[in-house]
């Protein structure tokens, strides 16, 4: 029998065989583990980017936005960049407009309280060019608030952009968490862009009487079609507030909508902001909204409640208003109070 000597010690060859065999598995199965754990961190890796992806965040869970962080202050940012996009053609067609100012406010005003002859009264004084600027930014901010941002537009069919919503709505009054993955998810695969087709249905459908007195064609070029780009910006600033998380950190499971305030309606400090002095507001006096130059913006969230979740809703950014003893010398009729967010 064999002996190996090491230093002082002897060893058999059968026990040197035995010890050299048990270090070869050994080191075999500490590889096997080695290239296991490997592939643990490569599946863990990828169930993290999965997991991104559909939460639409980035490895520390802040939503991206061409590299920016998308939060509070950065929609309030975008927001204000639509809004200046909606001002400057308002603007720019009143500069140069192709009728008379009054028939311009009154296809403005019949859009505004939707052809009913009820609650529409026509000022007796002549238009002058804030109101029916005014008015135009009233009708484009319903037309984004109600048509593009309170929808879900997903695709280039207006009935399965309804239904979608629907789906959307049904979701979140179960589950926040499982609607909003649902809602970035689907938002992964949306059209790239509004086209123009659905911008002349957000037209038709919400101010048809100015889309059809202002001749408003494909033509991005006149001072009435200009407004085909305006609807393209809101589509994108949409699609940043839906397909990305609303909460610091992915935490908070909400979604955003679009408010305006009627005309007529009573001024509500929490939900509007004055972008023009006014002087009844000023000497404490009761005074209403004379039009809506920028649709407000809230977050809508689910908190515990009993034995079911209510819904929260947390304005963002204060809809921009003009008063109506800034807007008109006689007033307009009076329209009841109503939950600006909530009506569709």
């Amino acid at each position: 029998m064999a002996t190996y000597a090491h230093g002082t010690d002897v060893v058999s060859g059968d026990q040197y065989r035995y010890a050299l065999a048990n270090f070869r598995i050994a080191h075999e199965r500490v590889e096997e583990q080695r290239l296991q754990l490997q592939e643990q961190e490569k599946q863990v890796a990828l169930l993290r980017a999965r997991i991104a992806l559909l939460e639409g965040t980035d490895d520390f869970g802040i939503s991206k936005l061409n590299g920016n962080s998308v939060d509070d202050f950065s929609i309030k940012n975008a927001a204000s960049g639509l809004e200046r996009q909606i001002n400057r053609w308002a603007a720019d067609l009143i500069r140069a407009p192709p009728l008379p100012l009054n028939v311009i406010r009154a296809a403005a005003l019949t859009d505004v309280f939707d052809d009913n002859p009820a609650e529409l009264e026509l000022p007796s004084t002549n238009a002058t060019g804030i109101q029916v600027q005014s008015l135009l930014r009233h009708a484009v901010s319903k037309t984004i608030a109600e048509g593009i941002i309170n929808c879900l537009i997903i695709t280039d069919s207006p009935e399965a952009n309804i239904q979608l919503t629907r789906i959307h709505e049904h979701i979140f009054s179960r589950d926040p968490t499982v609607a909003a993955v649902w809602r970035r998810q689907t938002f992964s695969a949306a059209v790239d862009a509004c086209s123009l087709e659905m911008s002349h249905f957000f037209l038709h459908e919400n101010m048809p009487n100015l889309t059809q007195l202002l001749r408003i064609q494909s033509d991005k070029t006149t001072p009435s079609g200009a407004i085909i780009p305006v609807l393209e910006a809101a589509y994108e600033f949409s699609r940043m507030l839906h397909s990305a998380p609303s909460g610091s950190g992915g935490m908070v499971d909400a979604f955003y909508r679009a408010f305006v305030p009627d005309v007529g309606s009573a001024m509500d400090p929490r939900q509007i902001e004055l972008v023009k002095r006014c002087r009844r507001t000023e000497r404490g006096e009761p005074d209403r909204v004379g039009a809506t130059v920028f649709p407000g913006l809230v977050k809508v969230t689910k908190v515990p409640s009993g034995q079911a979740a209510e819904d929260v809703h947390t304005v963002v950014r204060r809809a921009q208003v003009i008063c109506e003893c800034a807007l008109f010398a006689a007033p307009l009729p009076s329209i009841p109070p109503t939950d600006a967010w909530a009506s569709r």
